[in-house]
């Protein structure tokens, strides 16, 4: 994985991008070039952790296993079946192994012997089923329902080998694992108590469990005796606050406050480099960007979607909503990625959207549109700058909408939108550009359904080798160039910055962070 300095997206943007798109990626990274404290890893003392979200239940359905959306409390509490390895494999963690011989219809998984959840009932085959087929079942409300759904039945064979049968082959969907809440396993019996009685004592095989939860304060947790992976976690406590405004969370780093703090923020990278705070970023391809909802005027007409992504000045965006300092996703696979190519995503042509404006509205149909915006004045930025851009040409109107949380949330299910902020951005493609392209695909906010782009992706899933995946993929992001559904604002790039003398930073998949590899020097 390689290592970067800079971030592109604010918290709140991604915060709230993840919660209408959808976290991706792989990748195991080890701590970045700045990790603070040096040698080996010390046992013992508390860590406090800043969060961007604030968690609304504790059920590791509904937890997001992304950086912005409670990722570290997810892996503390029900710790991994596996991560992801730099070079896109899989480091198995609670799984031993997880093998296909039939190109991706079946997978055994197969689990360590003596896995206990933190009560000392075991965690064994029957868990992880009930687990997975509990994310496929509409009513669970599952994050990852689209990743769930893609297993067609899970039978148990003995205490510690779950066979897997998918609806159909994919040979990488150990990534969906990594990268998805199919990756924490509950305690089944926790979890039959209900939703309040979880909130109140979940129950996982992580390296930490609840001690106390103060809703809208804090989360304090303590190491787990029955971790399988002593004598890790190196923490004896951790205790995490949510911390959504950006200079809060630096300066309370920064004064000693907390120890870490999920960040995304490039202001306070920059900050935090310059005070010699220790940093980690991940590398990511893909980014955030403008979705535009293709089921319905004005944007199921082609011509729409190329005036806009013609007429936006990327830079411009960058300077008004990053300081500058945001790196544009001018390609979709970045520079680290195999499946890298040379095909651009973007464009600016003013001459070109002012003459499809023109044309749009000699038909009859001149653009106007609503942008949805989330509460955030990151997101608002966003919105009023893409309004400001398009302001200068003729035929285009553009009205900025603020949505309650609750609201922009649900536009994943509604639909009820003409343009928002969404994302996919993942190290492995698999799944996320499927699940947000795929015509068939519920995590599919712009909408497109189209064979050209549709015939790529299940060549791509259903490719058994590398140059067979890079070479579907290929021609996916030609056909997503023009067809232009979505135009990529920035890569995002999932970081922690941290107080001196604190290391230990592993994070996977979309930035989720290891809690167990964290410890203070005394």
């Amino acid at each position: 994985m390689f290592r970067r300095t800079r971030l592109t997206a604010t918290a709140a943007v991604c915060a709230i991008a993840l919660a209408l798109g959808a976290c991706g990626g792989g990748g195991d990274s080890g701590p970045g070039p700045s990790t603070g404290a040096t040698g080996e890893p010390v046992a013992g003392g508390e860590g406090r952790l800043l969060l961007l979200a604030e968690p609304r239940t504790l059920d590791p359905a509904i937890l997001g296993n992304g950086y912005a959306t409670l990722a570290v409390l997810g892996n503390a509490l029900y710790g991994t079946l596996m991560t992801g390895k730099d070079d896109g494999g899989v480091e198995y963690k609670m799984a031993e192994s997880f093998e296909t011989t039939d190109k991706g219809k079946t997978f055994t998984l197969a689990l360590r012997d003596g896995l206990l959840f933190s009560d000392g009932t075991p965690l064994n085959a029957e868990a992880v089923k009930f687990n997975w087929d509990r994310l496929k079942d509409p009513a669970t409300r599952a994050v990852n329902l689209a990743e769930a759904s893609d297993v067609a039945s899970t039978e148990v064979v003995d205490d510690v080998t779950l066979k897997v049968t998918l609806v159909n082959p994919v040979p990488a969907f150990a990534q969906s694992v990594v990268t998805s809440t199919l990756n924490w396993i509950g305690s089944p019996a926790a979890l039959k108590k209900g939703a309040q009685a979880f909130d109140a004592a979940p129950i996982g095989a992580g390296p930490f469990t609840l001690e106390s939860w103060t809703r809208q304060a804090d989360l304090k947790l303590v190491k787990n005796p029955r971790y399988w992976d002593a004598p890790k976690p190196y923490l004896e406590r951790l205790t995490m606050r949510t911390a959504t405004e950006t200079n809060q969370r630096y300066n309370t780093v920064l004064t000693g406050g907390a120890d870490l703090a999920i960040e995304s923020s490039p202001v306070n990278l920059d900050k935090a480099e310059q005070a010699g705070l220790a940093t980690d970023v991940m590398d990511l391809s893909g980014g955030l960007f403008l979705a535009m909802n293709t089921r319905r005027a004005p944007f199921d007409d082609i011509r729409a979607r190329r005036a806009v992504a013609a007429a936006l000045d990327l830079e411009a965006v960058n300077l008004a909503v990053y300081n500058g300092t945001g790196r544009p996703a001018d390609l979709l696979f970045a520079d680290s990625s195999p499946f890298h190519t040379s095909t651009t995503l973007h464009k600016t042509d003013k001459a070109l959207a002012q003459k499809l404006f023109d044309e749009l509205a000699a038909d009859g149909k001149p653009l106007s549109f609503t942008f949805t915006s989330a509460p955030s004045a990151e997101n608002r930025t966003i919105a009023e700058n893409i309004q400001a851009q398009l302001g200068a040409f003729k035929n285009v109107k553009v009205e900025v909408k603020v949505a309650e949380i609750t609201e922009y949330v649900a536009l994943r299910r509604t639909h009820e939108f003409d343009a928002a902020v969404s994302s996919a951005f993942f190290q492995d493609p698999e799944p996320r550009l499927w699940t947000t392209f795929n015509g068939k695909s519920a995590a599919n906010l712009p909408g497109i359904d189209d064979p050209k782009l549709n015939d790529a992706l299940a060549d791509a899933r259903a490719a058994a080798t590398e140059d067979e995946r890079k070479t579907a993929y290929a021609v996916f992001e030609k056909a997503l160039v023009d067809l232009m559904p979505v135009v990529f604002l920035a890569r995002a790039e999932p970081g922690v910055i941290a107080g001196k003398g604190v290391s230990g930073f592993v994070q996977y998949g979309l930035g989720s962070l290891l809690p167990e590899e964290i410890w203070i020097s005394k």
